[in-house]
């Protein structure tokens, strides 16, 4: 009978622990973060594939600025 409510206390305390939203803003964050840089990319990608020069000088200049902002990342 001990163990059994053992076990009851244990699952209350996991599916507390699920519950909780610690963290969740992050990996939101994370997550949009990652669904942006995905779009520029295919978007640098589509637009070099253009013959024109306006294709390739907007490719450059995306990725340029993408290169200037992750130089100025700090850890």
């Amino acid at each position: 009978m001990n163990g059994i409510l053992r076990g009851v206390r244990r699952g209350l305390r996991a599916l507390g622990r699920l519950g909780r939203q610690a963290g969740q803003g992050t990996v939101e964050y994370v997550a949009l973060i990652l669904l942006v840089a995905l779009i520029m990319a295919g978007v640098v990608t589509a637009m070099k594939g253009y013959k024109t020069d306006q294709g390739k000088s907007l490719g450059d200049t995306v990725l340029q600025k993408i290169k200037d902002s992750v130089d100025k990342v700090q850890f």
